[in-house]
Order: C-alpha cells, then structure tokens, then sequence
C-alpha cells in the first residue's frame, strides 16, 4: 500500500532516511550539474544574490513537488514487483548519467529586463525539466511514497549545492573536485539501484 504522508503516520527512521538520502543525492548530483552552471550565469548577470536564491528555491519547490507527486502516482499504480525493478534501474541509469560532464547550451529563456528573481523562477524552471535532478526527485519519491519529504530533501540538496556557487562564483566551483564529486554521486546511486535490485530480487520492497 502507498504511504500517504498526509493521512498516516509513518516510522520516523523512515521519515528521516527518506529526507537525508534526497538530500545527500542531489546534491551531489547537482554538482557540476547544467542547473549549477546556471547559478552562476545568473549571479554574474544581475548580481542580487538573495533574490536568485529566493527564485532558485520557489523553481525547485515546484519543480520537484510535480516531480515527486509523478514518482509517487507511479508507485501507486504499479504492482510492488515492477515497481521495484523500475527504481532499480533507474537508480541505475542515473548512476551512468552522473560520470558524464554537463554543459549549459543556448540564451537564457527570459526576456533581458526580468528582474533577477522572476528570470531565475522561470530559468530554472524550465531548465530543470529532464535534468537529472529531476529524474532522480521521481525515482526517490518512487522509492519512498513520501511526496512531502523527498520533494524537501531534494530541494534542500539543489539548495546546498546552487546557494554558496550565487555567492561566490566561480571561486567554488574552481576549489570544487568535480570529477571525484561525479563519482561519488554515480556510487551514491549504484549503491541505491543495488539494494533496490536485492530488494526487488527477494521480493522486498
């Protein structure tokens, strides 16, 4: 039976593993990430580093929200066998996504004289859609039926991954190890897809 944050209780442990674990993966996975690049061509751009964070967190709050109510409609409307072969291998796709290097391609999509909060809103909105970010927000969610802490946990890991590139630019993306970043995320999500294959394989997830 799906788990419906707001109608039953769940365990705590369950609760907080479902929050820690969205966090901890998109924020790695958000690292060098074409939403991050876009941080920072935002910051150059209007220099209001409070409102791009303001517009990077309404973007991602309702961004991953749909992303996540999708990952949760999907869980309740596949059979727990499928189900767990589906986030299995997603988890798995997106461990071979993360080793490959974003790039952030084409104009910003919003008009030169949006102020900072409304072209970061709409940007990363839009840019966010198919990001890998996003896929994950789905599989997590799928994961764990909790539409409330998974969408908080991802928007807390884009959050502590896109705040301090506003603030201070290209200076933390330099001191940043991307490439081992990179493979600490594809682990991070071949471990998961892992343990989702045992669980789907032993018929418990």
């Amino acid at each position: 039976m799906v788990r419906q944050w707001f109608i039953c209780p769940v365990p705590q442990w369950f609760v907080m593993e479902a929050f820690l674990v969205s966090t901890g993966v998109v924020a790695l996975a958000e690292i060098g990430d074409k939403t991050q690049l876009l941080a920072l061509v935002l910051a150059a751009r209007f220099r209001a580093p409070l409102a791009i964070v303001l517009g990077i967190l309404v973007a991602t709050l309702a961004n991953h929200a749909l992303a996540a109510t999708l990952g949760v409609w999907v869980a309740a409307w596949l059979t727990p066998d499928i189900l767990a072969w589906v986030v299995a291998l997603s988890f798995l796709a997106m461990a071979v996504w993360t080793l490959f290097e974003d790039r952030l391609d084409g104009e910003l999509p919003v008009k030169a004289q949006a102020s900072a909060f409304v072209a970061t809103l709409i940007a990363f909105f839009l840019v966010e859609i198919g990001d890998k970010t996003q896929i994950a927000t789905v599989a997590l969610a799928a994961r764990f039926q909790d539409l409330f802490w998974v969408t908080a946990g991802t928007t807390m890991g884009m959050m502590l991954a896109n705040t301090p590139v506003v603030f201070f630019g290209d200076w933390i993306t330099r001191k940043l190890p991307l490439k081992t970043i990179r493979f600490v995320a594809a682990a991070l999500f071949l471990v998961l897809g892992v343990f989702a294959l045992i669980a789907a394989a032993s018929g418990r997830f």
